[in-house]
């Protein structure tokens, strides 16, 4: 395969390459990599990681399935019901799966490890500023729904142990949302958040997956066998509007995004190939799909049209098996959180070190400083927007924007630049047909980001 070769010059900047740790961010919480060194063999060589297909698989469906999954009944309600979320689904999957694969084709060319490496390989400074930038601000917002999701958890459970009817009127001080939310974060999230090493991502990992199947599991079985007082509204059979449809997507992308933490786990493979990866993702997004539609359409026949965008705030708050799923979800929630900020936070320290010039080993005495001032900024600072944006569905929405981003445009970029420097070496027809394809992905990417930020903007906003 030729090595891609174009933009890989990062002393263009005038900066040191160790400059921003650029080898080591957002990898996936159960990949190691071992750092690369110069002359290095490419990833598709004999030198490749450890972790097996199976164990790649895992992996993989872990990074998609989390806390998008509760909002997609409210998406299957928004895309007009069941056969139009089905069928929006299966069709996003294929553009899904590409994208994944083309980023596999780019590292393997490039012999880059990580997301943003790749982008800045291939695509140049430029497109990997924008990149870097995308990642920090979308980490951002994730960390917003993740204490929005922490308060809506928490008011559900509070309402059943304080015996006490749900809302504003007549609760005590100490179980209002934003004291109960402020509360939790200082003494769970912060202390996590401060460290510079994050080594229990691998509980982390854990809590994630046994939250996210059982969450599933309750809503196939309340939908099954569901409790009396709970009926349905308005169940929709068809799109009100194209326009609508459109919308779900946002929440589609934010669910199937697991594209930043993919270069980490097919360099981490033991026989990193683009062909055993294209198997490897097909088996993830199959399971991933099977997950979410399964949660999508029974919790969607469950409440109909009323659904909430959280869809466990729906149920009753005094369902037992409803409130172990809160609690699973909160420490899902809580422990990941940190990793989420992890991942910004380098991505800015890498910002910040590259606009100095300054490699790392030079400012060793000012990274705890830093680190902490970051740290208290970042907290406070979601921590203020999750207690005044109440609705899960308006961060998802404006994050699954970012999130489609990563899905298609940097990887359609990826490709066209890949394919315009191997374009004496292959068949014209090859070649237009990736181009073209690489076209497509940013045009979509691009379409669901740009209806996104307009909804945010003229909708929410101006509302």
């Amino acid at each position: 395969m030729a090595q891609v070769s174009i933009n890989r010059d990062l002393g263009e900047w005038g900066l040191s390459t160790d400059s921003g740790e650029r080898a080591r961010l957002l990898q996936s919480p159960s990949v190691d990599i071992a750092p690369k060194s110069d002359g290095e063999a490419s990833p598709g060589g004999p030198g490749g990681g450890t972790t097996s297909t199976l164990g790649a698989i895992f992996i993989v469906v872990n990074a998609c399935l989390g806390a998008g999954l509760l909002n997609f009944p409210a998406a299957f309600s928004t895309a007009g019901g069941v056969a139009a979320g089905i069928t929006l689904q299966m069709a996003m999957l294929v553009f899904i799966i590409s994208g994944l694969v083309i980023l596999a084709y780019c590292s393997q060319a490039s012999n880059e490890r990580t997301y943003q490496e790749v982008v800045w390989a291939v695509c140049g400074k430029l497109t990997g500023v924008l990149c870097e930038v995308a990642i920090a601000t979308y980490t951002f917002g994730t960390c917003i729904a993740f204490l929005i999701i922490i308060g809506d958890q928490q008011d559900k459970i509070i309402a059943v142990m304080a015996k006490e009817p749900e809302g504003p009127g007549g609760s005590p001080w100490y179980t209002d949302r934003k004291f109960t939310i402020s509360l939790t974060a200082f003494l769970f999230i912060l202390p996590l958040s401060i460290p510079r090493e994050i080594g229990f991502q691998k509980y982390a990992s854990f809590l994630s997956v046994v939250g996210t199947w059982y969450v599933t599991a309750i809503v196939i079985i309340k939908y099954i066998w569901p409790d009396k007082e709970m009926t349905p509204a308005d169940i929709l059979n068809r799109p009100a509007s194209w326009i609508a449809v459109f919308n779900a997507m946002p929440t589609i992308c934010f669910g199937f995004q697991c594209h930043v933490s993919s270069v980490p786990v097919f360099n981490s493979m033991q026989r990193p190939e683009v062909k055993t990866w294209g198997g490897v993702v097909t088996a993830a997004m199959v399971i991933a799909l099977a997950v979410y539609m399964g949660t999508g359409v029974c919790g969607f026949l469950t409440f109909g049209a009323a659904v909430d965008p959280d869809v466990l705030l729906s149920y009753p708050s005094e369902d037992m098996a409803v409130a172990v799923a809160r609690a699973f979800i909160i420490l899902s929630v809580l422990t990941s959180y940190p990793i989420l900020h992890f991942c910004g936070r380098a991505v800015i320290e890498g910002l910040w070190l590259r606009y100095q010039g300054m490699p790392v080993e030079e400012d060793v005495g000012r990274e705890r400083r830093r680190r902490v001032l970051q740290t208290l900024v970042w907290f406070l600072l979601t921590l203020l927007l999750a207690l005044f944006i109440p609705d899960i569905g308006k961060v998802i929405s404006v994050i699954g924007g970012l999130a489609a981003c990563f899905i298609f445009v940097f990887p359609g970029l990826c490709l066209i630049q890949a394919k315009l420097s191997e374009m004496e070496e292959v068949k014209p027809a090859s070649w237009w047909a990736m181009v073209s394809y690489g076209v497509l992905l940013v045009t979509l990417g691009a379409f669901i980001f740009g209806q996104t930020t307009a909804n945010a903007i003229f909708v929410d906003l101006l509302a």
